[in-house]
């Protein structure tokens, strides 16, 4: 089993532009499209655990290279199951989702899709046939940035965020029983704060054999200067909004992640962290005209889409 886990972790552990479990960059890359991305990714084991379940992927194809129209990828993948089922399915869902998205022809909301529904049958018949894998599952968050557009797939509890014009937005809706009570108006946030139950996650990835991932299908346009992060709850569930904010806003990206792996260790590292942080800028000759509108973000709804109103 841990020779498995080891052998994935081990393919998604590659130099230059790929990113892995416990893996990072930091310095500028993209592929030449309407916007250009800096980013970054760590992942960390946390005060509590023995080791990290969390799987991450960041991708910017190298210019020239056949996968470069189609584009940057980022995933989180929050494992679960113990005795390393958890490690294992992140891995295979991180793997999987990248191999697919990159080797498909379909429109980025297809890809990504696919790519997870196939990633879900893939881990669910794993553990089907591994007993010791048996109940093994989790989160996946990935983002593609295509031409000028942001497009989510999400199954779970990890979040997306959007960074613009200096506040902080949640794109993506967490899969959870308390989430969804709050958004069909059965329970305020102050009882969910009280209630048990608040970590029940409603969709995982190989729990069980169909699942709905939530698919921005038109994509969400980019700003020059947005800024984007992923997270698994490791983070998001110790560290205030408002200090996301402040770190995302403040500091380059693969600083911004330090900062945050570091303030969810201080407030207890109870579960693994994992965390990327991304950098949107248009190129030079779009960059060259300060006075082009910004227009503000409206957060997605209850179905996962953008509205479209306030982004076009």
């Amino acid at each position: 089993m841990k020779r498995f886990a080891k052998a994935l972790l081990d393919r998604l552990r590659r130099p230059s532009n790929v990113h892995a479990n416990g893996g990072s960059s930091g310095g500028p890359a993209g592929p030449r499209q309407n916007f250009s991305v800096q980013g970054a990714m760590l992942s960390d084991v946390g005060r509590v655990r023995d080791t990290n379940e969390d799987s991450v992927v960041y991708v910017v194809p190298e210019p020239g290279s056949p996968q470069q129209r189609k584009g940057a990828l980022a995933i989180v993948a929050d494992g679960m199951g113990g005795h390393a089922a958890g490690e294992v399915a992140s891995a295979m869902a991180v793997e999987l989702m990248r191999n697919l998205v990159y080797a498909s022809e379909d429109p980025p909301p297809r890809a990504l899709e696919h790519a997870m529904l196939a990633a879900n049958r893939a881990i669910f018949e794993h553990g089907r046939t591994h007993p010791e894998t048996e109940g093994m599952g989790t989160t996946c968050t990935a983002i593609l940035i295509r031409d000028d557009r942001l497009y989510l797939a999400h199954v779970g509890d990890s979040r997306a965020y959007l960074l613009r014009e200096g506040r902080l937005h949640q794109i993506s809706d967490d899969q959870t029983l308390h989430a969804k009570l709050i958004r069909d108006g059965l329970m305020t946030e102050d009882e969910a704060l009280q209630a048990p139950g608040g970590n029940f996650i409603l969709q995982a990835l190989g729990a069980r054999e169909d699942i709905c991932p939530s698919i921005f299908e038109q994509g969400l346009r980019l700003e020059s200067g947005d800024r984007l992060m992923l997270c698994s709850d490791g983070l998001h569930g110790l560290v205030a909004h408002a200090d996301l904010c402040a770190a995302v806003a403040g500091a380059s990206p693969e600083d911004a992640c330090r900062i945050l792996i570091d303030a969810a260790n201080a407030a207890g590292g109870h579960d693994n962290i994992s965390v990327g942080v991304f950098h949107i800028a248009a190129p030079d000759k779009t960059a060259e005209n300060p006075q082009a509108a910004t227009k503000p973000f409206a957060a997605p709804g209850s179905r996962g889409e953008p509205d479209r109103q306030a982004l076009e």
